[in-house]
C-alpha cells in the first residue's frame, strides 16, 4: 500500500477518535496541559500535593501518577508510571499509579481527543506528555530546593528520589513538595537524553502485582455503600425483542427483593444481595414484542454472505489494472474464509455502582470510555457532564467489551438508580452482569466471509490480488460513523487488508457492509483479527502453488517495508526456520502490522497419527518501537497469543434458527486452558522510534501461523475458524 493511503487511513481513525467524544456527549472536546491543578490550591499542609494534573507527590515521598488510562491487566499503571518516574529521577519504589477522575479537559486521550482508553494507544499517545510532565516536575522540585538553599538550580542533581547539592544538602520529593507546587512550571523543561534511561527499556516490577495477588486491589465488585443494593436485569432473548408486558408479583414475594423496575434494555429486580436479586429475576414472567427481533440462525446470515461475496462490493483500495492483469495471468488461485461472531469473555463480567443525587450522581466502574459514559449517564438523568463523577477502579480484563459508544452497562445502572429514586429509593445500586448475561449479550466480533484471488505470471510473481469482505460495520449507527466510516468503507472491517503492505502492482479490496441485527464491537485486534488470518494464509497458499518458500516469498514482497522485515527475519531466524523438525512436527508463520506495531509469529505443531494436533510453541518477534517495559512488552504478546489461540481452537458464538444465541458460559463458550497454552518465546526488536500499541497486535498473526503449519505438514488448507480439531479433512 501506498504510504499515501496509509497516511489517509490513519487519519481517517484520528479524525474518528477526535471527534467521538463530540459527537457522543455533545462536548467540543480538547486537550488542556493544566499543571497548576485546582487541587493543588485546595491541598492543606501535610497534605499530598498535585505538582501538576498528572503528578501528585506526598509528604512520605511517594509519587502517584493519575492515569488516564484504565488498567485492565495490561500494565498500563506501570507503564505510565515508568515514563513519569524516568524523566522525576525517582526511586522506582516510592512510585504509585491510580486512575484520574474523568476530566476530558485534563485527562484526554490524545489520540482520541476524549478520555479513554482502546486501539493500543496509552504508551503511545502519552509518551510525550508524561515525559514533559515528569520533566516538569523534576524542574520544579529543584527550583524549590535552590529557592530554599539560595543555590544555583544548575548545581542541583536529582537521582532516586533525592534531591541533592554538593553542600551537603538534601531534601526528598516529599519534603519539598509543597513549595514545588506553588512555583510556575517551566514552559520547556528539558527532556532526559534517552542514552541515560535508567528505568524505560528495563524490567521494572509492576505496581499492581502486590495488590492483585493479596487480594487488596479494589474492582467494582469490592465496592460496598451503606445501603447498597443489587440489581440484576433481564434482557430480551432475542437481539432487538422489546418488553410487551411484565408480572412482577412472584419476583416480589421473593425475601430480600426491594423493588422491580422497567428500563430502557428489560425488566431490573432489585434485591438487598446478589442471590435474592437472581432468585427474583427467575421468577419473573415477561412477555416479550419480537415483531422486530434477529430471527435468522448464523448458518442463514453466512449463506447470504457468500451470495453476496458474488458480487463486486464497495472500493477500499484500487491500484492498477486487476482485470487485465488477471487476464494475462498463468495461473489464478482461489480461496474463501469464514469467521464466526467473538464474545469478549474478559473474567470480570460488566459490572457498575451507581449512587444517585438530587444534582449529581457518582459511578464505580472498571470504566474504560470516560466522557462517552460520564456524557451518556448524563443524558439519561438531565444533568450536565461535569455533575457525573466516574471513579475509574482496575478491570478484570476487557478486550474492548467495556467500550460502548451507548455505554450499556452504565447506562443500565443509572437508569434503574434512576427509577429507584423516583418512588423514594435513593440507595446506591450495583448492577452485576452474570456470565451467561455477557456471553449472550451482544456486542460480538462481527462474523466475516473474504472471498481471495491472486493472479501469477510464469516466474511465480503476483501480479493481480482481489479481496472482497463481507460482514457487519462496528461504526454505522453509532456517533463515530461520520468519522471511521468514508464512502460507506467502515476502516476497522478493512484495516489490515486496505494497507496490505506486500509490493503487488494491482490490487483490489472491496467491502460489503451487511445489516444483522446482531449487536457489534470491537474486539482485541479488531478488523484484524480476520484480515490477518485470511491475507497470510492465502499467502501461503500462493507460496505453495508457485513452489516457493514463505519466508522468502514474504521477504521478497516486504522488500520496501523495513519493520514488516526485521520482524519477519527476526522470527524466523530465532524459530530456526529451514532446519529440520522431529518427525511430526511442522512449522507455520505470519507477520502482520496492527495499531502501528510489527508482530511476526512462528507457530510449531506437532501431529499425531490420528490427525489430531497441538500448538507447542509460538517464536514471537515484535516491534513496537521504544520498548517501555519488556516485561510487560512480553507478558502482553503472550496474552495476545494465548487470547487468538483461543480463537483459533474454541468454538466462536453461533445464533440458532429464530435467533437465540446458543452459548451461555465457559462450558460452551469456551477459552484456552493453562495446558493448552504453548511455549512462547518473545524476541523485540530494539529501536528507537516512539512507542506503539502492545495490547493487541500479538493477537491477529497466531491463527494464520498454526493454519499454515497445519497446510505445511498435512497439504490441507484450512479456512475456517475455528480450525477443526483433527487436521485430516478439508474446511
Amino acid at each position: 500500500m501506498t504510504e499515501q493511503s496509509k497516511i489517509q487511513i490513519t487519519a481517517s481513525r484520528r479524525r474518528f477518535l477526535q471527534g467521538a467524544g463530540a459527537a457522543s456527549v455533545g462536548l467540543v472536546v480538547g486537550f488542556h496541559w493544566a499543571p497548576r491543578h485546582a487541587m493543588a490550591q485546595k491541598a492543606a499542609a501535610g497534605e499530598p500535593k498535585l505538582i501538576n494534573a498528572f503528578i501528585r507527590i506526598a509528604p512520605d515521598n511517594t509519587v502517584t501518577v493519575l492515569s488516564k488510562h484504565l488498567e485492565m491487566g495490561q500494565g498500563t499503571y506501570t507503564g505510565l508510571a515508568t515514563i513519569v518516574a524516568e524523566e522525576l529521577d525517582a526511586d522506582w519504589k516510592q512510585m504509585r499509579t491510580e486512575g484520574a477522575p474523568a476530566d476530558v479537559k485534563l485527562y484526554a486521550n490524545l489520540a482520541f481527543g476524549m478520555q479513554g482508553t482502546g486501539g493500543s494507544t496509552a504508551m503511545a499517545n502519552s509518551w510525550d506528555q508524561l515525559r514533559k510532565a515528569g520533566a516538569t516536575a523534576r524542574a520544579m522540585l529543584v527550583q524549590a530546593a535552590a529557592e530554599e538553599w539560595k543555590v544555583p538550580a544548575r548545581e542541583i542533581t536529582v537521582s532516586k528520589g533525592v534531591v541533592s547539592h554538593a553542600s551537603g544538602k538534601k531534601a526528598s520529593f516529599g519534603q519539598l513538595a509543597a513549595k514545588a507546587a506553588a512555583i510556575t512550571p517551566p514552559a520547556d523543561a528539558p527532556l532526559k537524553d534517552p542514552a541515560k534511561f535508567t528505568l524505560i527499556g528495563k524490567d521494572v516490577p509492576r505496581l499492581d502485582a502486590r495488590a492483585k495477588s493479596n487480594g487488596t486491589a479494589q474492582y467494582t465488585i469490592d465496592v460496598k455503600l451503606p445501603g447498597q443494593l443489587t440489581a440484576l436485569l433481564q434482557r430480551a432473548p432475542l437481539f432487538g425483542a422489546t418488553v410487551k408486558s411484565f408480572d412482577a408479583s412472584k419476583a416480589k414475594a421473593v425475601p430480600g427483593v426491594v423493588d422491580v423496575v422497567q428500563v430502557s434494555n428489560g425488566v431490573a429486580v432489585v434485591a438487598k444481595n446478589f442471590w435474592a436479586a437472581k432468585l427474583g429475576r427467575e421468577a419473573l414472567d415477561i412477555q416479550w414484542d419480537d415483531s422486530k427481533a434477529e430471527k435468522r440462525s448464523t448458518d442463514e446470515v453466512m449463506a447470504e454472505y457468500k451470495e453476496l461475496a458474488k458480487k463486486p462490493g464497495l472500493p477500499a483500495r484500487k491500484e492498477g489494472d486487476v482485470d487485465a492483469a488477471f487476464a494475462k495471468a498463468a495461473k489464478v488461485i482461489e480461496a474463501s474464509y469464514d469467521f464466526p461472531y467473538l464474545a469478549h469473555a474478559p473474567m470480570e463480567p460488566l459490572d457498575c455502582v451507581v449512587k444517585l443525587d438530587a444534582d449529581k450522581v457518582e459511578i464505580w466502574a472498571g470504566d474504560q470510555f470516560q466522557t462517552v459514559d460520564q456524557g451518556n449517564a448524563a443524558h439519561v438523568l438531565g444533568f450536565k457532564p461535569e455533575q457525573v463523577k466516574i471513579n475509574t477502579l482496575y478491570a478484570g480484563g476487557s478486550f474492548g467489551r467495556r467500550a460502548t459508544m451507548q455505554s450499556d452497562y452504565i447506562v443500565e445502572g443509572v437508569e434503574i438508580a434512576k427509577a429507584m429514586g423516583a418512588k423514594g429509593n435513593s440507595a446506591p445500586v450495583r448492577l452485576v452482569w452474570t456470565r451467561e448475561d455477557d456471553i449472550q449479550g451482544g456486542r460480538y466480533r462481527p462474523m466475516y466471509h473474504h472471498v481471495l484471488k491472486a493472479g501469477v505470471d510464469d516466474k511465480g510473481e503476483i501480479i493481480a490480488w482481489q479481496h472482497r469482505i463481507v460482514g457487519q460495520s462496528i461504526m454505522a449507527g453509532t456517533a463515530f460513523e461520520q468519522f471511521m466510516v468514508k464512502d460507506g468503507i467502515d476502516a476497522t472491517s478493512v484495516e489490515g487488508a486496505a494497507n496490505l503492505p506486500y509490493a503487488i502492482p494491482n490490487m483490489s479490496v472491496e467491502l460489503h457492509t451487511t445489516k444483522v441485527g446482531v449487536p457489534v464491537l470491537w474486539w482485541r485486534s479488531v478488523g484484524s483479527t480476520h484480515t490477518a488470518f485470511a491475507t497470510e494464509v492465502f499467502l501461503d497458499e500462493i507460496a505453495n502453488a508457485t513452489s516457493q518458500d514463505p519466508v522468502a516469498l514474504r521477504r521478497k514482497l516486504l522488500a520496501k517495508h523495513p519493520r514488516h522485515l526485521g520482524v519477519l527475519n527476526l522470527a524466523a531466524e530465532k524459530a530456526g526456520w529451514g532446519k529440520p523438525l522431529p518427525a511430526g512436527k511442522v512449522r507455520g508463520i505470519a507477520v502482520h502490522e496492527s495499531f502501528a506495531s510489527f508482530v511476526a509469529e512462528v507457530a510449531e505443531v506437532a501431529l499425531q497419527a490420528d490427525g489430531t494436533w497441538k500448538v507447542e510453541k509460538i517464536v514471537a518477534a515484535v516491534d513496537c518501537g521504544t520498548p517501555i517495559n519488556p516485561n510487560i512488552i512480553r507478558a502482553q504478546v503472550e496474552s495476545g497469543i494465548g487470547y487468538g489461540l483461543s480463537a483459533t481452537i474454541k468454538p466462536g458464538i453461533s445464533l440458532a434458527k429464530g435467533g437465540a444465541v446458543e452459548q451461555s458460559n465457559f462450558h460452551d463458550y469456551e477459552v484456552l486452558r493453562i495446558h493448552e497454552m504453548p511455549k512462547v518465546e518473545v524476541h523485540i526488536v530494539p529501536s528507537k522510534e516512539k512507542p506503539t500499541g502492545i495490547g493487541e497486535p500479538g493477537t491477529p498473526p497466531v491463527a494464520p501461523a498454526v493454519a499454515n503449519a497445519l497446510m505445511s505438514g498435512t497439504k490441507v488448507v484450512f479456512r475456517a475458524l475455528p480450525l477443526p480439531a483433527t487436521a485430516s479433512k478439508s474446511a
